[in-house]
């Protein structure tokens, strides 16, 4: 963000004819300070230009978690509750399952998710799948970009959410937090994290711990334990240095899915809601990262920064054969189980530069810089010989790898009120299988498979922007993204399944335009249209070719347009605008300051599309309901006193793209109230909530192993202590 700061001088002109004893104002030369990783965005809106990023032209969303009382047990359906369009496909572990505009929401792998600009999934390209996301306790703020997002961050073309985590406090030597929660279900967490800045060294830390017993009947339990460390040098300076290092553990059950058919082995969703038809099914997650930010002022016009990074991941399930949708698992094969253990380690360095340049007397903003990624990736695949079996027989086994370097750039050319900020992206990407064993192939005779893929995706974007005045500006924006073939896609472990030639990345365009404003401290809204055309979608055919049955083939081609809307208005600082006589000595301050600020926000997205190409063609994308409304109502009094009651309306929708009639999701709502209140002083809070208040039946995410059952009416309370 770049911050203009003017200094002013007083001073008494002694010795001056005329002006002894009398107050001189001198107004002192404007400075500059630059800065990307370590200062907090204030407002709804990210800025133009932060540090070595340009949003100007692009639809962007700020998310300020400090907005709603505590969030508890990391409740992603509160905290993108005023982010229009997001959908979240909600599950009973821990993990996170978000879509946005027809795309996928499993595990966010159609959206880029990053932490301090540094990806998180499990590999970028050929596994994005994103098992791991920050403590929300952890977290500053979220920043979301659409459209251009991926011309900033690379594939994955439903836009970017970027965690940004908090750091060392600059104004203590020491502080200490200790958040504790108890709920339904045996639900208990602990939050507790320190820092401070003693010279030129600050640091921080925190552990979070989560568990609880699920509201399933059985196997819906969850056991989660995170760290994570800070240590900065120089936050204040022109040459700032963070090294950060977290790490994740977590366990928890898979209860599979219900059905809405009837049968001795079906777990029915009208009769047993919570029932469980996996009682055995197990994964864990593991995750360790060390990253290195570095950031340097070269100049009052010049801000250079590197990110480095190292991460270890582990994906680990145990899963039971012989289940259906939503059926128990039966017959000689519910004997045995699926053991899969895949690993990840990735490394990567990006350095970026923004520069900022005079013409036509504007100022102009350059940003650009480049990415190398690499990820290597063993697979292991085993048939256990028990529903509980932790190692067994080898069915397949591979080595996988990732390989990517990027070129990007954007430059914000500044006339006036008006802006064009065009860019472009140079991805270029090997990715490679090469299968070790593979049962299936070794009975059929077929030859093991070592094949190496290159895509290059050149990307192109164009940004455009009016303000009219400072808060309020209308802006639209075309750019393409892309995503690259699955690992699973460029090589099936099926033998019956063939690549019909080289899988080529799918494009994406995305177009939107927009107004969005602040012209007043009670009220913000942002509204645009936007149309998403994705081609060259990677999909699969039935043929009857002999033994082979399924071809993996460019094929799909969907449209999907639609309208944006989020409005939040302060009912007391409106009324203080328009109600309340001039301020005086007897009446200082704001109402807000005095009675605290109640406002109203609606986030909705009204949206279409359909396949226009593809073998589902005519068919609806998985997860594009016609409506997606949230509605808020906020109490703050001070940051003393908290109070949200948060709803949720989801129109209906198909969870996969043949619109199948067992995967149709019914139109919901649900409702969630929490409040946070300091009861002593700053240093003792009281937490509480219920979701789900009023009891709503419904499930929002279905699985090809059944239904999934959203959680019913449940409480939390505790406490916070903070020194």
């Amino acid at each position: 963000m770049k911050v203009a700061v003017a200094a002013w001088g007083l001073a008494i002109a002694g010795g001056m004819g005329g002006l002894r004893g009398q107050e001189v104002v001198e107004q002192m030369p404007e400075v500059q300070v630059r800065a990307d990783y370590d200062r907090e965005v204030q407002g709804f809106f990210l800025p133009d230009v932060q540090g070595t990023k340009i949003h100007a032209g692009k639809k962007t969303s700020h998310i300020d978690l400090e907005d709603l009382p505590e969030i508890s047990m990391d409740n992603f359906r509160q905290a993108i509750a005023k982010t229009p369009g997001l959908v979240l496909a909600e599950e009973s572990s821990p993990l996170v399952s978000i879509g946005y505009r027809g795309f996928n929401p499993h595990r966010m792998m159609f959206l880029q998710v990053l932490e301090d600009g540094i990806p998180i999934h499990a590999d970028m390209y050929g596994y994005a799948e994103s098992y791991y996301t920050p403590p929300l306790d952890a977290v500053e703020s979220i920043e979301f970009v659409r459209g251009g997002a991926a011309l900033m961050y690379g594939p994955q073309p439903a836009g970017a959410m970027n965690f940004l985590m908090k750091k060392p406090p600059l104004d203590t030597p020491f502080e200490l937090q200790s958040t504790n929660i108890i709920g339904s279900f045996d639900l208990y967490s602990n939050f507790t994290s320190f820092g401070g800045t003693v010279g030129r060294f600050g640091y921080s830390g925190y552990y979070d711990h989560q568990q609880t017993d699920g509201f399933r009947a059985a196997n819906s339990d969850f056991f989660l334990n995170a760290w994570g460390g800070t240590f900065a040098l120089d936050a204040t300076g022109p040459l700032r240095t963070y090294l950060n290092v977290t790490a994740y553990d977590e366990t928890h059950g898979e209860p599979g899915g219900t059905t809405l058919a009837k049968g001795p082995n079906a777990v029915n969703y009208d009769t047993d809601r919570f029932g469980t038809s996996r009682f055995h099914d197990r994964m864990r997650i593991s995750r360790y990262a060390v990253s290195l930010i570095n950031e340097w002022d070269v100049s009052e016009t010049t801000l250079a920064t590197f990110r480095t990074w190292w991460t270890y991941y582990q994906r680990f399930s145990r899963r039971q054969n012989g289940g259906g949708f939503g059926t128990l698992p039966t017959g000689p094969a519910s004997r045995t189980n699926q053991i899969e253990n895949q690993q990840f380690y990735n490394f990567g360095f990006e350095p970026r530069l923004s520069h900022n340049w005079e013409w036509l007397d504007n100022t102009h903003t350059f940003a650009g810089g480049m990415q190398f990624y690499y990820n290597w990736s063993p697979m292991l695949q085993q048939q256990g010989n028990s529903p509980t079996a932790t190692s067994g027989s080898t069915v397949n086994q591979s080595n996988r790898e990732s390989v990517s370097y990027s070129l990007f750039a954007e430059n914000l050319f500044q006339f006036g009120q008006f802006s064009i900020t065009p860019g472009f992206r140079l991805e270029n990407i090997w990715q490679s299988v090469n299968e070790l064993v593979n049962r299936s192939s070794f009975q059929t005779g077929a030859p093991l498979q070592d094949e190496t893929l290159y895509n290059f995706a050149p990307l192109f974007g164009l940004g455009l922007e009016y303000e009219f005045t400072p808060e309020v500006a209308i802006y639209a924006n075309v750019s393409q993204a892309y995503r690259p073939p699955f690992f699973t896609q460029a090589v099936p472990v099926n033998p019956n399944t063939r690549v019909a030639g080289n899988l080529q990345e799918a494009t994406i365009v995305n177009y939107e335009v927009g107004f969005q404003g602040t012209p007043k401290s009670w009220l913000t809204w942002d509204t645009s249209f936007f149309l998403i055309d994705n081609s060259d979608q990677i999909g699969t055919r039935g043929v009857n070719e002999g033994p082979i049955t399924t071809v993996i083939e460019n094929a799909g081609r969907s449209v999907v347009y639609g309208w944006d809307l989020f409005a939040e208005v302060d009912f007391v600082g409106l009324a203080e605008e328009y109600g309340r006589p001039a301020r005086t000595p007897a009446a200082p301050g704001s109402w807000v300051d005095r009675y605290g600020s109640l406002a109203a926000f609606t986030a909705l997205t009204l949206q279409s599309g359909q396949f226009i190409n593809g073998p589902f063609e005519g068919k609806t994308p998985q997860y594009l309901s016609d409506y997606v409304l949230r509605f808020g109502l906020t109490y703050n009094w001070q940051d003393r006193l908290k109070l949200a009651l948060l709803g949720n309306f989801n129109g209906a929708t198909y969870a996969d793209d043949n619109n199948s009639g067992r995967f149709f999701i019914p139109a919901y709502n649900v409702w969630d109230f929490t409040a946070e209140a300091k009861v002593w002083r700053d240093n003792v809070s009281l937490i509480a909530g219920i979701n789900n208040l009023f009891g709503a039946q419904y499930y929002a995410r279905i699985r090809s192993d059944g239904i999934d059952p959203a959680a019913p009416t449940n409480w939390y309370a505790g406490v916070k202590v903070e020194f």
